[in-house]
């Protein structure tokens, strides 16, 4: 009994461990679990190695090819008997047939070379595409995880906010009671704790929703305890952002996206000149060798004289003549493949003149597909342009927000302070202290929102200049 529980056991221990045993995750840690147990990554991975393997035979095709055949036949009824090249009847007959051969292409058009060529910028395009996709699965990460501190933030404003109220409530319970304000100051103080009671709900909904959208993308398994490092920023300061053709030239030489696009470009021109080898004449070279093997031969042993009367003269005498008489004997297998051995080379020149302009509308589509590729490539950095000007523009904006959010929330701090006071002394009614603490509350969120965006921002444009995402 023990030992079967020992099992199950051993397994809830260990398997939890690799998922879980690191109770707080940084942005590194999730970028880097991610890249490796990404369901699109995966497949990237194994398209690339079928690039690669169609490179690496791309490359053994230029060499000659090596075959050889054996064969092995039954024979009955009527047959050729090899050793004296006439017909047998109720034989049975085994032979066998040997053969090498080789071939090599000497010239077609150099359509393998850029074949070659070809292969080799498909996997660089399939390697950078591979990169791309890492790329962008680390941006989706570091949004996330901005998201998920922001939110935090955002929770713990909000608890602030109702602990304050919650205080002004039993401060005005207490002036009720003694007479010193009307019960509808009261009402007006829990109807505002009820607003920011589901103001915290939300901003917990909020915060569990970032979490599980950061979970997904790690696609790690939602059970389970999961938390992420808070990193030691509050406040932040203005960085210096380069001019945007300085980003862009930067970006443009370093992103994969563009590498991918460019190597796709190569590989659509090496297409090209393949296609265009089918117009070309080829010249190949043919190498053979080959024997065979039969049970019914037989090959001469030794030759008997004899004389045999062939005529008469014209004096009337007999004239004999000669006559060689062989002798046979079985045919040994390896005699007969060595006798039998033969040697072939021969070359085969072909000239494409009409093949239902096949060559003609594959060199057409190859241009049609270069230049699509070329689109692609300026689209690309089109967008790479229009991306990095974006972000530029919202990061500054971002910091100007960041500013002005910063100089709005003092102020309303000090207005809230004032308000308060006021209220205390019942110079303010609770309508006019809850819309100052509404406009605090506002004041703080758009804080948090300006600081946090202006931070990804900035990220991503660091991201673009080969910088990684760290916080």
């Amino acid at each position: 009994m023990v030992r079967k529980l020992f099992i199950p056991v051993f397994v809830l221990l260990f398997i939890p461990v690799g998922l879980f045993a690191q109770e707080k995750w940084t942005l590194t840690d999730c970028i880097n679990y991610a890249l490796e147990h990404n369901i699109q990554i995966k497949q990237q991975k194994l398209n690339t190695e079928i690039n690669e393997n169609a490179l690496k035979r791309s490359k053994l095709d230029a060499f000659p090819t090596l075959n050889a055949g054996a064969s092995h036949n039954f024979s009955f009824g009527r047959a050729l008997d090899e050793t004296t090249y006439e017909f047998t009847e109720n034989q049975e007959v085994q032979s066998s047939n040997f053969s090498v051969s080789s071939s090599v292409t000497l010239f077609k058009g150099f359509q393998r070379w850029n074949r070659i060529k070809q292969n080799k910028f498909i996997l660089l395009s399939s390697l950078n595409e591979l990169e791309r996709i890492k790329n962008d699965i680390s941006l989706n990460i570091a949004s996330s995880y901005l998201q998920i501190l922001f939110s935090k933030e955002l929770v713990e404003v909000s608890k602030n906010q109702l602990e304050v109220t919650k205080q002004e409530i039993e401060r005005t319970e207490k002036l009720v009671e003694a007479g010193s304000l009307p019960k509808g100051s009261l009402l007006e103080i829990k109807s505002q704790a009820a607003n920011e009671e589901l103001n915290l709900v939300e901003a917990k909904n909020q915060l569990e929703s970032s979490y599980l959208n950061l979970i997904q993308l790690l696609e790690l398994d939602s059970i389970g305890k999961f938390s992420i490092v808070q990193p030691g920023f509050k406040d932040i300061n203005k960085k210096i952002l380069l001019p945007i053709d300085s980003i862009y030239a930067k970006a443009r030489g370093l992103l994969p996206r563009i590498k991918s696009a460019k190597y796709n470009l190569k590989s659509k021109k090496e297409a090209l000149d393949v296609a265009k080898g089918q117009l070309s004449p080829s010249l190949s070279m043919n190498v053979s060798y080959g024997s065979r093997y039969s049970n019914i031969r037989e090959r001469i042993s030794s030759v008997d004289t004899t004389a045999m009367i062939y005529g008469y003269t014209q004096s009337g005498e007999n004239v004999y003549v000669p006559q060689m008489i062989p002798n046979y004997e079985k045919y040994p297998f390896f005699s007969q493949i060595q006798d039998n051995a033969s040697t072939n080379i021969g070359f085969t020149l072909s000239i494409p003149i009409f093949n239902g302009m096949q060559a003609n509308y594959s060199v057409n589509n190859a241009k049609v597909n270069m230049l699509n590729a070329r689109y692609n490539l300026q689209y690309e950095k089109n967008q790479l342009y229009k991306d990095i000007q974006k972000a530029l523009s919202d990061a500054r904006s971002a910091w100007k927000k960041y500013q002005a959010s910063e100089k709005t929330v003092q102020s309303m701090q000090e207005s809230f302070k004032y308000t308060k006071q006021k209220f205390k002394v019942g110079l303010v009614n609770s309508i006019e202290y809850n819309t100052a603490k509404n406009q605090l509350t506002k004041a703080e969120s758009d804080l948090l929102q300006s600081k946090y965006e202006y931070i990804f921002k900035t990220k991503i444009l660091e991201f673009y200049q080969g910088i990684p995402l760290e916080l």
